[in-house]
């Protein structure tokens, strides 16, 4: 059960909570009625199966730099508390969990499913040839509503670009200040970041632009989704808020609070949202 335990704290498992509440957001932005509860299970299994594919991708290949980086040199795989087979093994069965969910989902899921897993698998090696891997990221955060779009409907829906662009900038946003926990790390040891290009201050000016283009991208989605009423505006007011406050906590000299506008209050942008999408729709 240690293993185990020290298995999920690894890939980091309850970050899920991140991107589950805008995927079930999609699912009220796409749909005239409730699917059945055996497609909403279906595509809250391949969003886990592949987060949990991409965290595992992530400790795997950057294995070597994690063992050298101070932050990250006691995780439970670098210790050796499990072995990294362990980490492989997770990584191939759940991509190969997340197509075969595709497949029952629909053929237009499972034909475009490989691409997914191709980003996840991708994006730790971004950071050792450009400097703005936090891109990636945005892709496989866009494709999410592309792909709860093509689940229920089997088409690519202007709110489901719209949704894709607004988790897109959030993700990499907030991946831009993540960054900034390892900057003189990476610096030295030649892992690329947006931070590591332009310096703290600047990268810090980037994510703040990335969050004020996904309240932009949100306030869209209320204007071209006709379900949008005024309680979803209203909301945005609240999440904008949060944002606010977000990066109110984060200062080139002092980064003290990274962990709690990450972890804390950035975890709480994309559950208002889903309840704010929730009430509108309900009400």
């Amino acid at each position: 059960m240690q293993k185990i335990k020290g298995l999920l704290d690894s890939i980091k498992f309850e970050h899920t909570i991140f991107a589950l509440p805008f995927a079930l957001a999609s699912i009220l932005l796409l749909v005239n009625r409730i699917p059945p509860i055996s497609k909403i299970l279906l595509i809250v299994l391949a969003l886990v199966f592949a987060r949990t594919a991409g965290m595992a991708f992530n400790r795997w290949i950057d294995y070597d730099i994690d063992r050298k980086n101070p932050r990250t040199k006691n995780w439970a795989h670098i210790r050796g508390d499990i072995p990294l087979e362990w980490l492989k093994i997770l990584a191939v069965l759940s991509s190969a969990a997340f197509i075969l969910v595709s497949a029952l989902i629909n053929p237009l899921a499972f034909i475009l499913s490989p691409v997914v897993v191709f980003f996840l698998w991708f994006y730790p090696f971004a950071k050792r040839i450009t400097y703005i891997p936090h891109l990636v990221l945005g892709i496989v955060y866009f494709l999410i509503p592309i792909a709860v779009d093509i689940a229920i409907n089997e088409r690519i829906s202007p709110t489901a670009i719209v949704l894709g662009l607004a988790m897109a900038t959030w993700v990499m946003g907030f991946d831009i200040l993540y960054a900034l926990q390892d900057y003189e790390f990476d610096k030295t040891h030649g892992v690329k970041s947006l931070p590591v290009k332009l310096g703290k201050e600047k990268a810090i000016k980037v994510a703040r632009l990335m969050h004020v283009l996904t309240f932009v991208f949100l306030l869209v989605l209320g204007f071209i989704n006709p379900h949008l009423g005024i309680i979803y505006f209203a909301g945005l007011l609240i999440l904008g808020a949060f944002l606010v406050y977000e990066h109110s906590l984060i200062k080139p000299q002092d980064l003290s609070k990274l962990d709690k506008a990450f972890f804390t209050v950035n975890g709480w942008v994309s559950v208002i949202f889903f309840l704010i999408v929730l009430l509108d729709y309900l009400i």
